[in-house]
This record gives structure tokens, sequence and C-alpha cells, in this order.
């Protein structure tokens, strides 16, 4: 149970893309510099402990942007949970104001990395040297087992691509900002089968940054937004096309994963379920991750993943609008800034201030993110 309340006070962010001539510093610094001055925070006592979440950003990343900003001081933690990190953040800052130790906690998500396929430090040399790490060989596995099970086409993962690119257009922090075609998709170049080019998401740098604070009788309006669940949980061994245990178990599907795990606990922790949602941003690593997830999250049952995308229910204007900011398919994924990115965009639809790409009337928001496909995160926000 928990002690206190927790309101979202301030986000910012700095657009997802490529920078040469700034660093991850540099970014973090626009960031919490924006989601600081929307909060009124003014004074470096303001400022409890500060949680930066980073997979590639080194020693002192959070304390970097702190110094930048003469808001040194205080307590500044570095968060690392893959893609993950920057939702790791947050659920320590949420839990640091729940507890009562904190007022008010700024969470930060930064990164810049290496154009190309992303890396993970989670395998053995061995392992990467034998092509046996998840981008992209374990997710063209995962994406080949769930066109089998729930019986999708490649034009169905091309769709989630058209869709996501169609809502990138509005999203001025996006880095791909152009709409596709069906057939531009499939005819971009293959990766890894079924997986072509414009199916993956493109590692970039970025920087987000929400300001949480302990609730307070003045915090009934319409325009406060609290956040209700921050959930992270890890993956159980044992399923082979788990990309976080590669070829140590069987391709079994009584293994709940990790974002199932996390989904759970964040629905218990607000109190609502998957038929409160209005709207949903979910990993898009892949395209066929976006589908995983509709399953994974409870969104729909085993197996009727391509239903919801068919039928329209995760489109803008559906039942239920999925990955409305264009998702990592247009936005690219900086790993510790994507989850924060995530908030600030739910945020932003859940005060009405999302402009073109507002879902009307959004009231229950879903964030999930995978990181290395050991850890899951579920955020849940209310209006």
């Amino acid at each position: 149970m928990t002690t206190s309340e927790v309101v979202v006070a301030g986000v910012g962010i700095h657009p997802f893309g490529r920078f040469g001539d700034r660093t991850a510093t540099d970014l973090g610094v626009v960031a919490a510099r924006a989601a600081l001055a929307e909060a009124g925070v003014t004074a470096r006592e303001q400022i409890g402990i500060t949680f930066c979440g980073t997979a590639y950003g080194g020693v002192a990343s959070g304390h970097r942007v702190m110094s930048a900003l003469a808001r040194s001081g205080g307590p500044i933690v570095d968060v690392e949970a893959g893609c993950a990190s920057g939702a790791a953040a947050l659920m320590l800052a949420a839990s640091a104001i729940r507890s009562g130790q904190h007022e008010t906690v700024l969470v930060l998500g930064l990164e810049k990395m290496p154009a190309g396929v992303i890396r993970s430090s989670f395998f053995a040399p061995w392992q990467e040297q034998a092509g046996l790490t998840p981008a992209p060989a374990y997710f063209a596995l995962r994406a080949q087992r769930l066109m089998a099970t729930a019986q999708l086409t490649t034009r169905d993962l091309a769709t989630v691509v058209v869709k996501n690119r169609a809502n990138g257009v509005a999203n001025p922090d996006a880095m791909f900002r152009t709409a596709v075609t069906v057939d531009e998709v499939l005819a971009s170049r293959l990766i890894c089968p079924p997986l072509h080019l414009f199916m993956l998401c493109s590692p970039n740098a970025g920087a987000a940054a929400v300001v949480l604070r302990r609730a307070r009788p003045d915090d009934a309006g319409a325009g406060s937004v609290r956040l209700r669940a921050a959930a992270l949980r890890s993956h159980l061994p044992g399923d082979v096309l788990g990309e976080a245990t590669p070829l140590s178990g069987l391709a079994v599907d009584d293994i709940p994963a990790a974002s199932t795990l996390a989904a759970t606990a964040a629905y218990e922790e607000a109190g609502l379920g998957p038929d409160d949602l209005d709207l949903v941003e979910c990993q898009d690593t892949d395209a066929a991750r976006e589908l995983l997830a509709y399953e994974e999250l409870g969104l729909c049952g085993p197996g009727e993943c391509g239903r919801l995308l068919r039928d329209g229910t995760t489109a803008p204007n559906g039942a239920l609008p999925v990955n409305v900011s264009g998702g990592l398919l247009s936005k690219g994924e900086p790993l510790g800034a994507s989850a924060l990115g995530q908030v600030v965009e739910l945020v932003r639809q859940l005060r009405g201030e999302a402009g073109a790409r507002q879902v009307d009337g959004a009231r229950v928001a879903l964030a999930h993110t995978v990181g290395r496909g050991a850890n899951a995160s579920v955020t849940i926000l209310t209006r």
C-alpha cells in the first residue's frame, strides 16, 4: 500500500535523432531544463534525488547533466536496465516519494548510440561471434514464431510500420517523419527473415526527463496527471526464444514473459486493467515486437494480435490507439531515453497537449518497454 500519491509535475524532451555535434550531456541538459522549468523547480535544494537512466552513457552520466545545470549537491544515481533504463529510474523515483523520503524527484534518461544494429553486452563474446544475439537474429526468430501462432503475414508486419510511421509524421520529436506504404516496407532490404530494414527501429540519440512530486490537495484539477503504477520485472529462464536466455531452454508457451509479469504487477498496483486503457505506448523495437506486446499486456488473447491490427483497434482513431507518437519505428531508440520518451508523450496526451496526434478523451494510459529481453517495465498514468 502506498503512503503518498505521485503526480507528474513537469516533462521535457530533446528530439530523438542523430546529432553529431552534441554530447549525451548536451541532450540531457535540454530535457532536464525543460522538465524542471515546467515543474517550477528553480532551486537545487528542491530536488530531493535525481535518477538517470542510461545504458551507453558511461560513468557519472547523471552527474554531468546536473553539474551542467548547477543542480548537483544532492544524491544522483545512474540506473541501467537496457531499453527499460528510464522506466527503472522512474520506478525508483516513485518509490522514493511514496515512502515519504523525498518530496520532489527528477528522473532523466539519455543516450547517444552508434548507428547500426544494437549490440548487447548481455551476451558472452562467443554468442555474439556466433550470431546468437537478439538483434536481429532473435527478433527474427521471435517474429517467425509469432507469425505461426497468430497466423500473421509479412504484410501484417509491414502494416505496423505503416501505422507507426504515419503517426510519426505529426511528432516533431521523431527521427523519421515520412509516411511509407506496405510495398515500400517490403521493398526495403531484407535483414533477417521475415524482418526488413524498415521493420527495425534505429538506435540513435535523445533525452527525456520527468519531474515527480508528492500529490497535494490542489492537484485535483483536470490537468493533473498521476503516476498510478511503475513496475519492473525480469525474465524467467527457460524459453529458448527469449533473447535473454538464448539456446538454453525449450520453445514453450507456459513461461510468462517479463512483460506479462510487469503488466500484471502494474494493473494490480493501479487497481486498473486492460479494459480501462485509452491509449498505449509499447515497445516496437521491431514490427513483430509491437504485435507480441498486445498479447503480453493483456490487450487481447493469445493469437489475437493480428485482429487488433487489422480491425483498426490500435489505429489513432481506434478503440485503443497504440504508439500514436510513432513508436520507436518513427522516433528511433536512444535506450536510456526511450521509456521516459513514452511517458512524456502520454503525459501530454492526458493533458490534451498532443496537437495533431491528440487522442480525444484520454484518461488512462500505459507505457511499456523491454530491455535486453531480460527486463520489462509497465507504467500506468491517469488524469
